[in-house]
């Protein structure tokens, strides 16, 4: 049997049956198996390469899941499709929609080359639905990009349960990749692509602290309705902000339509909706932004952009191109994302 001349079980640190499924991959892009070829049954390959018969159907289980092979009873087991495991399959699971979010698949996909597919699901920061996908999805992949954000109870420490912990943790290792979120302690040489959300606001926050210092104070509004721990990161980052700086300061649940402002104040928005309104209400007042009142918002948006509203934001696009090149160049570690101030005219 000498189909997988190339396959050698001694000399790598990967699992035996991830190798014996990549070394079908490999040979099946490389034109040396076509479908409808037949391979060895389990037996007979646990036989040739002296591996365990258990190791070989965990292998085989893996070119199945990703239906690449058949196995026909009583008659053997075959090649049943090439196009798909041709490529090299990426999950997104991504807490939830936004533009930014998207700008960071984009910048994911633009630097891979041609022979990645990618797949993007959105769970909404529901712990249970993340845990239904991740097992409808399971050993599928190969490689699974995740933003572990979970909506939690109010009296909960954690971003996340253990049950959910549990779940990312079998992933193997050499599959994982975690961006935003560097809370999770996974034993292991992964990918962590992350942000530092207190020290990020309060450095930013620093940064732009000769326009900040023309404002009477500073709001914060930051939803209360779901409880993020990202969240109180931001909230605790601002807060030392304002304490070390001597700066009169409010943290707001959210800003309410036809929101009572001043001038004087400065705003700092999380969600887009209440920059909208907050908008919305200088213009009925006919406050000019940047003079009257300041508007900081966070995470940056080709509109924020154009509309020249003040960001501090992580640049999404910098983490994208940087899950894409490490897992090009098989490097592992981890990354803290830049994150920047970025002045305009509203501030």
């Amino acid at each position: 049997m000498d189909i997988l001349t190339d396959l050698n079980l001694e000399d790598s640190t990967k699992p035996k049956y991830l190798q014996i499924a990549d070394c079908f991959i490999d040979n099946i892009s490389r034109g040396n198996l076509k479908n409808g070829d037949r391979i060895p049954s389990i037996n007979e390959f646990s036989k040739a390469y002296k591996c365990s018969r258990d190791t070989v159907e965990k292998g085989y289980k893996v070119l199945k899941e990703k239906r690449a092979i058949k196995i026909i009873p009583g008659k053997g087991t075959y090649i049943d499709s090439t196009k798909l495991i041709a490529e090299i399959n990426v999950l997104f699971l991504i807490n939830k929609l936004s533009t930014y979010k998207l700008e960071m698949y984009n910048s994911f996909c633009a630097t891979v080359d041609d022979n990645f597919h990618s797949d993007f699901e959105i769970y909404n920061c529901d712990e249970s639905l993340f845990k239904s996908l991740m097992e409808k999805h399971a050993n599928r992949y190969d490689y699974y990009i995740i933003m572990p954000h979970f909506k939690i109870d109010k009296q909960s420490q954690n971003n996340f349960s253990g049950e959910s912990l549990e779940v990312i943790k079998r992933i193997p290792a050499e599959k994982l990749i975690i961006m935003d979120n560097n809370e999770l302690k996974i034993d292991g040489n992964i990918i962590e692509i992350f942000q530092d959300f207190e020290e990020d606001v309060y450095n930013a926050l620093t940064a732009g602290l000769e326009k900040i210092k023309k404002f009477k104070s500073i709001k914060l509004a930051v939803t209360d309705d779901y409880h993020y721990t990202y969240l109180n990161k931001i909230k605790k980052g601002f807060t030392k902000f304002c304490t070390e700086k001597e700066i009169d300061y409010e943290i707001l649940n959210k800003i309410s339509e036809g929101a009572a402002i001043n001038k004087g104040d400065l705003f700092i928005v999380v969600e887009d909706d209440d920059l909208v309104k907050l908008i919305d209400s200088a213009n009925a007042k006919n406050f000019k932004l940047g003079e009257d009142i300041g508007i900081i918002s966070y995470d940056e948006t080709p509109l924020k952009r154009l509309l020249g509203i003040a960001v501090m934001s992580t640049d999404f696009k910098k983490m994208g191109n940087t899950a894409a090149t490490m897992i090009m160049n098989n490097n592992k570690g981890k990354i803290k994302n830049p994150f920047n101030f970025i002045d305009r005219d509203s501030l």
